[in-house]
């Protein structure tokens, strides 16, 4: 069975205090994050992380404060959760598509499924199993794992390193997760 590790949105305006938008408590996920993100490096594990890459008078910030803006310090992920391989993928249409230890999909919405090139990544690495983990649980994660699940993949949540803006929107996404066939476990769990 083929695994990839997703690592959703853990970029510095959701995961540190002094972020655009901040999801209390995410900053002592970072450990944890880049464990995992180096634990599949050194499995041959392919990882994807997710990542919104918006413009400055983007449509989103109508409904959220800005936000991760293509190119600011607050768009980049934490260095330690960067892979010294990797290669971005777009939001443009048609972009090619590279592999490398760690992909960074770019989104311009909640959903990765919404990245025109993120279904033919998901065929062209071919897998079956997917672990997810990041942020936030009621909002963009909730989008990946609601989304592969629908593509008929086993999808596992690590629940220790997922934060959520609201608890108990995020319990409800992780309950919802549940009762379709998601599988949960904790980082100590992914990495025996």
């Amino acid at each position: 069975m083929k695994t990839v590790f997703v690592d959703v949105d853990t970029q510095i305006d959701f995961l540190f205090p002094a972020g655009a938008l901040y999801v209390r408590g995410s900053e002592r996920l970072v450990p944890a994050i880049a464990r995992l993100n180096r634990y599949a490096a050194s499995k041959g594990i392919a990882l994807i992380s997710t990542t919104d890459a918006h413009s400055e008078n983007d449509p989103e910030f109508k409904a959220w404060p800005p936000h991760c803006v293509a190119g600011t310090r607050g768009q980049q992920k934490p260095d330690e959760t960067l892979l010294d391989r990797r290669t971005a993928l777009p939001f443009t249409p048609g972009a090619e598509i590279e592999l490398a230890e760690q992909v960074v999909v770019e989104k311009q919405v909640l959903d990765v499924f919404s990245n025109p090139n993120f279904e033919a990544l998901l065929d062209r690495l071919g897998a079956d199993n997917y672990v997810v983990y990041g942020v936030a649980t009621d909002y963009c994660v909730r989008c990946a794992i609601t989304g592969l699940l629908a593509a008929g993949k086993r999808v596992t949540l690590v629940t220790d390193v997922i934060a959520a803006v609201s608890p108990e929107d995020g319990a409800r996404a992780v309950a919802e997760f549940t009762a379709k066939g998601g599988q949960l476990a904790t980082v100590d769990e992914v990495t025996r």
